[in-house]
């Protein structure tokens, strides 16, 4: 039945009371849908920090805000993938902007960790600063910290001192408990101070662990589940939780460990990645069922994929996307993909939705895990760079369609109907309270297919429907008084601005779009494009109009049931992608023609927009009645008013971003590094590898020391063994190096200064692109001029990479970096023994952090830093060529003169000849922003923050190259290049980047 607004708040109120009473309160609350059901009404407005007390409850069909039903729109970001914190308000106001009502974020254990019980949350690892950021912009918070996070990051979040530890990771075992309790006692203790349900910021939901499918069966997994629910609970986190199950296995689901207790606080979650040549899987109403269905392993909560797939990544080498590196993940899982997969999700109830990931950004320094490279692009709607994709399209659409018509937040499934084509499936829902049927119509063929969709309500719609593409359709629609009968054409948003209800309606370029509006009464309709028309037949009005001839086509209905106009708007895909609503005090605003609306505020008779500009673009508002002016960034902008639209345009377009110019990076300077091979250097301050047991799940060879780096606290970067022994008559004629490393480790030795060699792990291919942990021995001859009697030094470098990131809690994170067994071959006689020294990084940055460095000789005397000093070093001129092995520095500055009203996207490009063996770690101000490798790749573009970047100042480039000595070497081609700019932008505050 139709509910008035008394009804509903009468309802609502009633459902709202149970949860008060006993919702989110405290331990024990019953669950939301032990309460009443509650009918489709308005959603809740946007979350903020108001200090007022809110209830979060939920049923099968959608989370319950307030008694409010909404649909959870998120999105995935990671701020330790972005070491600027001003940028973080840049995407999240993006996001905000393009449709997300909330942002999915991991808290890295390791990030803020750099030994046990330290633990640092200032600088560019300020959490409070991101939540509280997060609140202001008006997002949603699901917050994932673990303690394992996986996340393609070193041992999956672990920190690299817990390798050395005792106790088995994620299990029950008391000594890990301890760690990982300390861990969420320091992070929950930012967390609790921003929880949605006490006012004081916009967390909504926390999840524990992540993707466990290890001793499911045994009892301890249980028990771990369980110690950490009662811990997070204990540390006042009163929220639901839940678990994203890795896959649909039916793990975790409720009341499958103990809550000590405490009922329906507990939700379930799967996560998927379904490729882009799979059809899309029905996991929820549609599909199997059971326990393995997905959705259905739950039937009392609602459907909920913490994680899926806006992308993929992509391996050393590019395996994954052919070499093409991110933009061939954007390619594959392109818009279409989007609308194929994620229409599917909707359809099958899936009501609170996570998009993994929609800002990716960079695994700075040695963050990483072994199975990617610098680049998280991950192909996301928002690349690396924080440009807008085209991918935003239909992420954009559906966020403003589910936050703004309230009939999605609660459908069944309705009766099967055909679209007089069997290559199409199609999806029918309807929502019980309001009459709303929503088709979803999918097309996994190679050909166009043009849908004869069959409805009981509206006969019989025409639909194109593009291959590997999807639509979705809505018929019955109460647009206030009115109500729409169908259209060929996505509805995106439906709300009032000003004197006038607005409907926009979306759908690709050159389509004719077709709406029926059945209204109760006579009406007067007005065509103000010349793109669009209108026919009158009975008590219908047929609107059409070819989208994308000039913007939007708009028609004025006037009358209709309604003292208030109702303006109908058909969009392109492109056009709509400029359309962005935003609520006020004052009421809502409606903003067409910029690339970004960031704000929006009503002042007296103006409204104060800030937003950014790429070209020049026109601009019209819709604003609450009385507003008359209207400012861009703070600058006035003298606008009409367009009677016709009930809208404000200005009189000239804004103009476009002034151009950004570059500097060419000259005034390099060279210095050859690792004194370490030479034989007299001293090593009195390296720490003897006398240990003879690890808790490594590396064995330690029969007789042999413990070479592992962790076991002597070097966890990140580069490590240096230097080996004494002392030799018979003939010497040693063969030296074997054990090792074992992260992808793309490599090793190079050295007897007395003299290179015997390199050895490197194989590029991964598709078979192994997900190994984490690489082993080999290096065998390497000993020249004859070398094979002499008396005291040897052999030096040995290894570049071990990243952990293993234990993602079958195997303690895989705890597995060798390093040197893990050494053999040498005498002339004659036994082997001489050897005694060992080790030296990795310097005490972690305060500033930069663990991450940040490893141990090569540079790095250690802060050659990447600002000021590092000239002495020792020669000019060179790149390109530049030679043949060496071992480590070889170069550095110069330049100064950038950016526009302050511009955001501007820089990135540095390397490039050289495929066939020369090196690889260069790139510091920019101190920091580590990546690892170039010349002869793998992919990545050739490394994005350089701004903030870290000082886009109005001078900064510090150091490379640190390491070349093998088999080919030349370089840098070839080093340059910086501008990856994309804007009009507008957010402040942003320098990060700190202390000097030598």
């Amino acid at each position: 039945m139709a509910l008035s607004r008394r009804s509903f708040s009468a309802l609502t109120g009633t459902a709202a009371l149970g949860l008060a009473l006993g919702g989110s309160g405290g331990p024990g609350a019953p669950s939301a849908y032990a309460a009443h059901i509650v009918p489709t009404g308005p959603p809740p407005a946007p979350p903020r920090a108001d200090r007022a007390r809110h209830t979060v409850g939920f049923d099968r069909h959608s989370l319950l805000i307030d008694g409010k039903r909404l649909v959870l729109w998120s999105g995935e970001m990671h701020p330790f993938r972005l070491p600027s914190p001003s940028l973080w308000r840049d995407v999240l106001e993006k996001m905000r902007a393009y449709g997300y009502n909330a942002v999915s974020v991991y808290a890295a254990w390791n990030y803020h960790s750099p030994a046990p019980g330290r633990y640092d949350f200032t600088g560019v690892r300020d959490l409070d600063l991101f939540l509280r950021t997060a609140a202001e912009t008006g997002l949603y918070v699901i917050m994932r910290p673990g303690p394992y996070i996986n996340a393609e990051v070193d041992g999956g979040g672990f920190p690299g001192w817990l390798t050395a530890t005792q106790g088995t990771a994620r299990t029950d075992d008391p000594t890990y408990l301890a760690y990982a309790d300390e861990w969420l006692t320091a992070v929950n203790g930012i967390v609790r101070r921003h929880l949605f349900t006490h006012g004081t910021g916009t967390v909504l939901l926390y999840q524990i662990e992540n993707e466990y499918d290890a001793h499911v069966a045994d009892g301890t997994g249980a028990a771990y589940m369980a110690h950490l629910y009662r811990k997070v609970r204990a540390d006042g986190i009163d929220v639901p939780l839940f678990h994203n199950d890795k896959g649909r296995n039916g793990y975790w689901t409720p009341g499958s460990f103990d809550t000590g207790g405490e009922k329906g606080r507990w939700l379930y979650g799967f996560d998927g990645y379904p490729a882009p040549s799979q059809v899309p899987p029905d996991w929820g109403r549609f599909g199997p069922g059971g326990l393995r269905g997905g959705a259905t392993a739950s039937p009392h909560t609602p459907g909920f994929v913490p994680e899926f797939g806006g992308g993929w990544f992509d391996p050393w080498g590019g395996a994954e996307f052919g070499g093409k590196g991110y933009d061939g993940s954007r390619r594959t899982r392109d818009a279409a993909y989007e609308r194929r997969f994620y229409l599917t999700n909707l359809a099958n109830g899936i009501s609170l939705h996570n998009v993994y990931m929609t800002f990716g950004g960079t695994s700075w320094g040695w963050l990483p895990a072994p199975q990617v490279y610098t680049s998280y692009d991950y192909g996301a709607a928002l690349d690396e760079a924080r440009n807008a994709t085209a991918k935003l399209a239909p992420m954009h659409q559906l966020g403003h369609l589910l936050q703004r018509v309230p009939d999605f937040a609660r459908l069944d499934r309705a009766a099967d109907v055909a679209a007089g084509d069997a290559r199409v499936r199609t999806y029918h829902l309807t929502n019980p309270d309001t009459g709303t049927h929503v088709y979803v119509l999918r097309n996994d063929g190679t050909e166009d297919v043009r849908a004869r969709l069959t409805t009981r309500e509206a006969g019989e719609l025409a639909v194109p429907v593009a291959a590997h593409d999807a639509r979705l359709l809505v018929t019955g629609l109460a647009l206030g008084p009115r109500r729409l009968k169908s259209a060929t054409v996505t509805p995106m948003m439906f709300l009032t601005a000003g004197r006038r209800d607005i409907a926009v309606f979306a759908g690709p370029r050159d389509e004719m779009a077709h709406i029926v509006l059945q209204l109760p009464a006579a009406a007067r309709p007005t065509r103000l494009d010349q793109a669009a028309a209108w026919v009158y037949e009975g008590d219908e009005l047929h609107i059409t109009a070819r989208l994308g001839d000039g913007g939007p086509a708009r028609v004025l209905v006037e009358g209709g049931g309604s003292d208030r106009p109702l303006l109908v708007m058909l969009a392109d895909d492109t056009t709509a992608l400029r359309l962005f609503p935003r609520d006020t005090p004052s009421g809502t605003v409606l903003v067409h023609g910029p690339a970004l609306l960031r704000s929006a505020a009503v002042h007296g008779d103006t409204v104060r927009l800030t937003g950014d500009v790429t070209d020049a673009a026109d601009l019209e508002v819709w604003a609450p009645r009385g507003v008359r002016q209207v400012t861009w960034n703070g600058t006035a902008v003298p606008v009409r008013a367009d009677d016709g639209a009930g809208s404000l345009r200005a009189r000239t377009p804004l103009p476009a971003v002034p151009a950004v110019r570059l500097p060419e990076l000259t005034g390099w300077r060279r210095r050859a590094e690792n004194p370490e091979a030479a034989p007299g250097f001293d090593d009195s301050a390296w720490q003897p590898a006398g240990l003879t047991a690890s808790n490594s799940t590396t064995p330690v060879p029969d007789g042999q020391p413990v070479l592992f780096a962790d076991d002597y606290g070097f966890h990140y970067g580069d490590v240096w063994y230097r080996g004494r022994f002392r030799t018979g008559k003939g010497g040693v004629t063969e030296v074997s190096l054990g090792y074992s490393t992260g992808t793309q480790g490599l090793l190079m030795a050295w007897l007395d200064g003299v290179p015997l060699g390199v050895h490197r792990m194989p590029v991964p291919d598709s078979a192994t692109v997900r190994k984490g942990t690489w082993t080999a021995t290096a065998v390497l001859r000993v020249p004859k001029k070398l094979r002499r009697r008396g005291g040897r030094v052999l030096s040995v470098l290894v570049r071990r990479m990243q952990h293993d990131m234990d993602g079958r809690a195997q303690d895989t994170h705890k597995a060798a970096r390093g040197l893990t067994g050494v053999s040498l071959k005498a002339a004659k006689g036994a082997a001489p023994k050897v005694s060992w020294r080790i030296q990795g990084e310097a005490a972690p940055d305060p500033v930069r952090g663990p991450q940040n460095n490893g141990g090569l000789y540079g790095e250690r005397h802060g050659w990447h830093l600002p000021g590092g000093g000239e002495h020792g070093w020669t000019p060179v001129s790149f390109p530049h060529t030679e043949r060496r092995q071992g480590v070889t520095w170069y550095r110069t500055t330049f100064r950038l003169a950016v526009d302050q009203r511009v955001d501007a996207s820089v990135g540095l490009h390397l490039d050289d000849d495929p066939g020369r063996a090196y690889r260069a770690q790139i510091f920019l101000n101190g920091w580590n922003m990546g690892q170039y490798i010349n002869d793998v790749g992919p990545q050739h573009t490394f994005v350089l923050p701004g903030g870290i970047l000082r886009t109005r100042g001078t900064n510090t480039l150091a490379l640190a190259v390491l070349s093998d000595g088999t080919t030349e070497a370089g840098p070839g081609d080093v340059r910086l290049t501008l990856l994309g700019s804007a009009a507008g932008g957010v402040p942003v505050t320098a990060v700190a980047s202390p000097g030598h």
